[in-house]
């Protein structure tokens, strides 16, 4: 019995913890959601995603890590995995008709959505696009220490890969990046050309 007990306040204890944790890194981890799938549903499906597999390693988390590194680790596994998926699923055109065959296809508007307006202000919307057509490794790298603020050995830990490779990718993604805006905002590329540096 006395087992039974402080095992079920050790469960709650945890599930304390991991709440506050959560409601701590919350908006953090949505930013970070949001540019890794571009849209606000995909990034809320992430975010779901990343919080139940988290609370269910729970156990597993290293006190001494900043949580957001382990939680954006977390992440990042299930952004692949949720791509993988995706990749797998058949497309349907919006050219055609709906689901009913006669009627055509209602498509919500993400641009009009509360998170979308908080974002906006931001980025511009033309860095968001550039950062969008980086491959994966080299969007999440830059957004992770350029936007995040994480120090490369942090994002060495989340992406789960060397510094020298952080930094190579960020070095890359960052000339992507600029050779974007040079192409399509010059003058904003201007605004931006010492942080891409």
């Amino acid at each position: 019995m006395l087992f039974s007990l402080t095992k079920s306040r050790t469960a709650e204890k945890d599930r304390a913890a991991f709440e506050s944790l959560l409601r701590q890194s919350q908006r953090q981890a949505y930013g970070y959601a949001f540019r890794l799938c571009g849209n606000a549903h995909d990034a809320e499906d992430l975010m779901q995603e990343a919080y139940v597999r988290a609370y269910k390693f729970f156990h597993r988390y290293d006190e001494n890590l900043p949580f957001t590194a382990w939680l954006f680790r977390i992440m990042s596994n299930a952004h692949i995995d949720i791509v993988r998926r995706k990749n797998r699923i058949k497309s349907v055109s919006l050219d055609g008709h709906g689901e009913d065959g006669k009627s055509d296809w209602e498509i919500a508007d993400e641009t009009s959505t509360p998170d979308r307006e908080m974002l906006d202000g931001a980025l511009e919307d033309v860095v968001e696009k550039g950062l969008s057509r980086l491959n994966p490794e080299f969007r999440q790298a830059v957004v992770l220490a350029d936007l995040e603020g994480m120090a490369y050995d942090e994002v060495a830990v989340v992406m789960n890969t060397s510094v020298g490779t952080v930094r190579s990718r960020i070095h890359r993604g960052r000339k992507m990046l600029r050779n974007y805006l040079k192409v399509h905002a010059p003058e904003l590329y201007g605004r931006y050309e010492d942080d891409l540096s």
